[in-house]
C-alpha cells in the first residue's frame, strides 16, 4: 500500500521499520569535562574496508549530540545475546550508566564495555548532516572480536540471530509478458549494471558539485582510495575501463587543489593529499546514504546477495591483461 508522505503516521511508520531486523551496539565517548557518555544504537553500519570506515547516527535531539560532535574519538560496541540488561542501561536517559562496569580505556580515554561480541575503537573522520540525524563516520584505529553469538532487535524486542542452513537455488520465474526484445536489451546486465551506475551517480552528484569535484576528479580519487599509488598509465588504463581518461596534466590540476600528490613510493605514481582524503571520507558516508536509499525496498539478506553476485561478476569478467582495482582471486 502506498502512502502520500504528507499523511504518514509516524508510529506505523516506525512499526514497519521495525520489520527490519537490525545489531544492537552501545556507542561510548568522553565529554569536553571528562565524563563518560553512552547510548544504545541500533543505526550502524560498515562504510569501507579500505580504509577501514564505520558510521551511525544520532538524532539531533539527543541530550548526548554535543559530546559526540565535540569528541575526537568513540567506540562501537556490537553487544553479545546475553547483553540486552546492557542495551536497556544505556537507552535510558539521566542514570549513571556506566555505574559498577568494570571498564577499560581506549584512545581518548573514551570507555571501553566488557563482554560484547564486538568493538570498534575510531577516531571521528567526518559528520554529515542526515535529516533529524547526524551521522558520524568513524576511522577504525582498532577492534577486537569475540566470537560472542550478537544480540538483535526486531518488531520492537530483542531476538537472539540463529544461523539458518540455506536452500539449493532454485531458477528464478520468468517475469510476465517479458518480451524478446526486453530481454535483449532492457533486461541485459550491461543495461542493468549501467542504469545502476548512472542513478548512483545522479544522486551524488549535488554532493560533488558542493566540493568541485567532476566525475573524473571522483574516479580518480576513488580509485586512490583503494590505498595503493597509482602511475598516470595507471589511472588511465583504470579509467578506460569505463570509457574515460586521465592525463598529467590533469593529476597537476588536481594537486593544485590538494586532492592528489606525488607518490614517494612509486616512481611517477600518485596517491591522495589531504583535501582528497577528506573529500572521499566525506562522500564515503554520502555514498552510503545514496546506497542506503536505494536499497530501501531491498532487505539485508538480498542486498549482501546482490554485492556477493556483484563480484562474481567481476571476477568472472576481469582479464590478465586488464588491470585489476582490486585483488579478484578473493
Amino acid at each position: 500500500m502506498n502512502t502520500a508522505a504528507a499523511s504518514i503516521d509516524k508510529r506505523a511508520f516506525r512499526n514497519a521499520l521495525g520489520a527490519f531486523t537490525t545489531g544492537v551496539t552501545v556507542v561510548t565517548t568522553c565529554d569536553a569535562a571528562g565524563r563518560d557518555v553512552g547510548l544504545t544504537v541500533n543505526s550502524f553500519n560498515s562504510v569501507s574496508l579500505e580504509p577501514p570506515l564505520v558510521l551511525w547516527s544520532l538524532a539531533r535531539s539527543s541530550g548526548s549530540l554535543p559530546a559526540f560532535v565535540e569528541a575526537e574519538h568513540f567506540a562501537v560496541h556490537i553487544l553479545a545475546a546475553d547483553q540486552e540488561p546492557m542495551s536497556n542501561r544505556f537507552a535510558q536517559r539521566g542514570a549513571d550508566k556506566f555505574a559498577g562496569i568494570e571498564l577499560a580505556r581506549g584512545e581518548g580515554g573514551v570507555p571501553l564495555l566488557p563482554g560484547c561480541a564486538a568493538r570498534f575503537r575510531c577516531r571521528t573522520a567526518f559528520r554529515h548532516e542526515g535529516g533529524d540525524h547526524e551521522i558520524f563516520v568513524g576511522e577504525v584505529l582498532g577492534f577486537e572480536a569475540f566470537e560472542r553469538a550478537p544480540l538483535v532487535f526486531h518488531k520492537g524486542g530483542y531476538a537472539v540471530a540463529v544461523k539458518k542452513r540455506q536452500p539449493p537455488p532454485t531458477a528464478a520465474a520468468p517475469l510476465p509478458n517479458e518480451s524478446p526484445e526486453a530481454s535483449i536489451s532492457r533486461d541485459a546486465l550491461v543495461y542493468l549494471l549501467g542504469s545502476a551506475h548512472a542513478m548512483l551517480l545522479a544522486a551524488m552528484r549535488p554532493a560533488l558539485a558542493a566540493r568541485g569535484l567532476s566525475d573524473d576528479d571522483y574516479f580518480v580519487l576513488n580509485i586512490l582510495s583503494v590505498g595503493l599509488p597509482r602511475t598516470v598509465e595507471q589511472l588511465d588504463a583504470l579509467m578506460g575501463l569505463a570509457g574515460r581518461r586521465v592525463t598529467l596534466q590533469q593529476l597537476a590540476a588536481m594537486a593544485q587543489r590538494a586532492l592528489v600528490r606525488p607518490a614517494a613510493a612509486l616512481a611517477g605514481g600518485w596517491q591522495l593529499a589531504e583535501a582528497g582524503t577528506r573529500a572521499m571520507l566525506e562522500m564515503a558516508a554520502i555514498s552510503k546514504a545514496t546506497e542506503e536509499d536505494a536499497l530501501q525496498q531491498i532487505d539485508y539478506s538480498e542486498a549482501h546477495l546482490l554485492k556477493h553476485l556483484l563480484r562474481r561478476v567481476i571476477r568472472n569478467t576481469w582479464r590478465g591483461e586488464q588491470p585489476a582495482l582490486w585483488p579478484v582471486a578473493g
